[in-house]
């Protein structure tokens, strides 16, 4: 009989450092023997790019970090994210080509909107067949495409306040959130188009509140549910540079967010007293800058996953994710189980699904830690 085909999933990737193969030296050969492995890229490889005004943290890597991708495993890249166009139109076509040169796929981003809603397709060895679909919530102004501009894939959303005392001035209001309607019809259509070309559709969504412990915004349980229903089969999270829970909604997993992988991010002292770190002390649990260090996230973001999945006769048979640590070199390492390291991402994990009232549960299988309802 024909073994599953397997299918990995990692978080962010944004090398920046003299050698970017250093980034993997601990997974390539994880990465390198799945089937199919995905990533969220959040930077550009590229020579030159006029930096946008609306970009936030942009880092411009060399285009040789798109071969370290490859030698690392990696098979399909999306680029629909909050840095996709950082450096510019030039910057973002050459990293698609530099991507595509190195024999990887893009999804999530295109010449115009029609392009970064097309799904990529593989068949595994035993002819199931998969599509990857990518899409982002984290947009800065004109970062997602249109008819005649380039750009990622957009799920927009939006932001009401409701002011819960009103004799009290100044007090919090609570925060609501909901699907931007346009973008969730298609995101609804493309799924159900690839549904009916693939056995097993997965969808990339970079969602969600960055640095702020187990909360999940509303709009990212809506479209979770949307998308499940017009046929996803599995969901795959980025952006908050933490983990977030996950949720199982018809039998079918929801990861939230995947944390870091390859994510370098240097800091000096004009870095840390800058009012947008600053911003991240509010947020975070913990986070206090390591000048000598390539890892400047808070004290959470060091505990990460690749999410698995077995795929075999045209649906996925299990899934779970593999333990990962990323220490001050900004390094993801797998952690094995007898390492004290295994059992920390483990019970970060399962105490913020809970705190987040998610429904999913984990369970030590032999290969990985598998996610059950």
């Amino acid at each position: 009989m024909t073994k599953p085909g397997i299918v990995l999933a990692v978080g962010d990737l944004a090398m920046d450092r003299a050698d970017y193969d250093e980034s993997f030296t601990a997974t390539r050969d994880v990465l390198s023997a799945a089937d199919i492995t995905f990533g969220q890229l959040e930077t550009s490889f590229a020579e030159t790019g006029v930096r946008a005004p609306q970009a936030r943290h942009a880092v411009l890597a060399r285009p040789d970090g798109a071969a370290a991708l490859s030698r690392a495993g990696f098979d399909l890249i999306s680029m629909a994210g909050n840095h996709v166009l950082d450096w510019g139109n030039d910057a973002f076509f050459e990293t698609r080509a530099h991507i595509e040169n190195n024999g990887m796929q893009v999804v999530g981003a295109g010449a115009t909107i029609a392009q970064a809603r097309q799904p990529v397709h593989y068949t595994l060895p035993d002819g199931s067949t998969v599509a990857f679909l990518a899409y982002s919530s984290i947009l800065p102004m004109a970062y997602w495409a249109d008819e005649r501009r380039p750009g990622c894939a957009p799920m927009r959303a939006f932001t009401i306040y409701e002011q819960i005392e009103h004799d009290q001035p100044g007090t919090p209001p609570r925060t609501h959130s909901y699907p931007h309607r346009e973008d969730l019809a298609a995101l609804e259509a493309d799924i159900r188009a690839a549904k009916a070309s693939a056995d097993v559709v997965f969808v990339s969504l970079h969602w969600g509140i960055h640095f702020v412990r187990a909360t999940i915004p509303d709009y990212a349980h809506d479209v979770a549910r949307a998308a499940i229903a017009a046929g996803a089969d599995a969901i795959l999270g980025g952006h908050p540079h933490i983990l977030k829970g996950c949720d199982i909604i018809d039998g079918k997993p929801v990861f939230h967010s995947l944390c870091n992988f390859a994510t370098d991010l240097k800091m000096d002292a004009a870095h840390a007293a800058s009012k947008s770190w600053n911003e991240i002390r509010v947020l975070a649990e913990t986070w206090e800058p390591d000048f000598e260090g390539l890892y400047n996230f808070p004290e959470a973001s060091r505990l990460s996953i690749i999410a698995r999945f077995e795929i075999a006769q045209g649906r996925i048979q299990r899934s779970g994710f593999l333990p990962l640590y990323i220490d001050r070199d900004a390094v993801p390492r797998l952690v094995a189980r007898d390492d004290p390291r295994h059992a920390q991402v483990v019970d970060y994990l399962t105490a913020i699904t809970q705190e987040a009232g998610l429904n999913a549960r984990y369970r030590q299988g032999e290969d990985m830690v598998e996610i059950v309802a």
